[in-house]
């Protein structure tokens, strides 16, 4: 996990369920999204929190460290050791919430080929995952290495069906906490560990193949299939 996920509502829709008071400084936009199919390497809405004001920016997914440019960029960062490794080091206190409509996963099915399932909140709320990254700031324009990744945990229940991982997600309430620059790291590395949303917050189902090529868009990616 994840290598395809969905950002298809506006990113109004995404603050309004946070109930963040500050005004948003958007520079994503107001019209919906539309991505239905995001690969990594794309620039996917993101939010971040500088002081008190609240930034929607596009950002790449992926990030890799200055002196590892020989190796790709990951796009996940692995719970158990993103708070302490030394990759990640520098962009582990800059914390974003990437707000998904969903998520895409394969499993192998007994015809021998890929099947995609799609993975969201069983209300179809947003999903607020917790990532890190390099960010624009107010005071500097964007850099060539500016990009997040998500957090991921092991799966559990039935999600360990579709995957062996998932994003962590946060429930309105602590993405607010997240996102808050005032939150100690301490705290943050244990709302990761103990208090993201549990595999009963989700449903998911199967969709259709297209969805493998990240070229394809459009709302009929997301339709269940029998």
């Amino acid at each position: 996990m994840c290598g395809r996920l969905s950002q298809y509502r506006g990113i109004h829709d995404f603050v309004a369920v946070l109930s963040i008071p500050d005004a948003l400084i958007n520079h994503v936009g107001d019209a919906p999204l539309a991505r239905y199919n995001a690969a990594p390497t794309t620039a996917l809405a993101v939010l971040h929190q500088q002081g008190q004001t609240l930034y929607a920016d596009n950002l790449r997914w992926g990030w890799r460290p200055h002196w590892a440019k020989d190796r790709a960029a990951p796009i996940n960062a692995r719970v158990e050791k993103v708070a302490h490794g030394p990759f990640f080091r520098a962009i582990w206190r800059h914390r974003l919430i990437v707000p998904v409509d969903n998520w895409f996963e394969w499993v192998d099915d007994d015809n021998k080929t890929r099947q995609p399932w799609l993975i969201r909140r069983a209300d179809q709320g947003p999903v607020f995952c917790a990532a890190i990254g390099q960010c624009p700031t107010p005071e500097a324009q964007a850099r060539d290495d500016d990009g997040f990744v998500i957090i991921t945990a092991d799966s559990v229940g039935g999600m360990l069906d579709i995957h062996d991982r998932r994003p962590v997600v946060f429930r309105a309430a602590l993405a607010n906490e997240w996102l808050d620059p005032a939150t100690p790291a301490e705290r943050a590395e244990q709302m990761l560990l103990f208090e993201g949303e549990s595999p009963e917050t989700f449903e998911w189902h199967k969709v259709g193949k297209a969805v493998g090529n990240s070229r394809n868009q459009g709302a009929n990616l997301i339709i269940q299939q029998a």
